[in-house]
């Protein structure tokens, strides 16, 4: 398993999937808030992460960057899901 360097305060645990390894799972919104403690911009930090951090595949293994939503936000509010 990879692990994402200088983000250890933002990992949240492991995910799986059946015929994979477990991948390292890391709250993105908190690696940008460690850019942020780090001196840079909140602009700055998002766009070192979704380039340097996301846009960086490293194998089978990359770890893996969670948003967290609600669920309405993805397929609405609708009474069916609520």
């Amino acid at each position: 398993m990879l692990l994402a360097d200088g983000f250890d305060e933002a990992f949240i645990g492991t995910g799986s999937r059946c015929g994979w390894d477990d991948h390292a799972v890391y709250d993105a919104d908190k690696c940008v808030e460690i850019l942020v403690k780090q001196g840079m911009s909140h602009d700055e930090a998002v766009e070192y992460f979704e380039f340097n951090v996301l846009g960086s595949y490293v194998g089978d293994s990359t770890p893996v960057f969670l948003y967290t939503h609600d669920l309405r936000e993805i397929v609405g509010g609708d009474d069916e899901h609520d």
